[in-house]
């Protein structure tokens, strides 16, 4: 079989679209925004209003500062953020300062401690 001038231009096409599908990823990720739930105040009770007023994107970073010894960080669904229950297997965060990237759409944490998501120590956020 023959090749012939054109035969080395579809594997360069391919090159290029690949290089620019990495390129947008990285744009995308250098374009994150990071926010620091409960402002100067970090983690802690009555943060669920914290959102407000404020515009999330999918790749943006919470960071949850909190004490380690009273608080945690659960990623929950809908259904646990309304009745302050983590579901099983959900996502623990421990450290004290969590760092987390939003998803495309809604995104639940609470504080599992008892009383503590009652008491306002959760977050709902619309990332778009």
């Amino acid at each position: 079989m023959s090749q012939g001038r054109g035969s080395a231009f579809l594997p360069m096409v391919m090159v290029t679209v690949i290089s620019l599908l990495c390129l947008l990823v990285l744009v995308e990720r250098a374009n994150a925004a990071t926010y620091t739930v409960g402002g100067p105040g970090g983690w802690t009770f009555n943060t669920d209003t914290w959102p407000n007023g404020k515009k999330f994107r999918a790749g943006d970073v919470l960071i949850f500062n909190y004490d380690s010894m009273t608080h945690n960080v659960v990623a929950v669904d809908r259904s646990g953020y309304s009745s302050c229950n983590s579901p099983a297997g959900a996502k623990v965060f421990s450290s004290g300062k969590d760092q987390i990237r939003l998803a495309r759409g809604q995104n639940y944490f609470i504080c599992n401690y008892p009383g503590h998501c009652q008491s306002g120590m959760k977050v709902a956020i619309n990332a778009i």
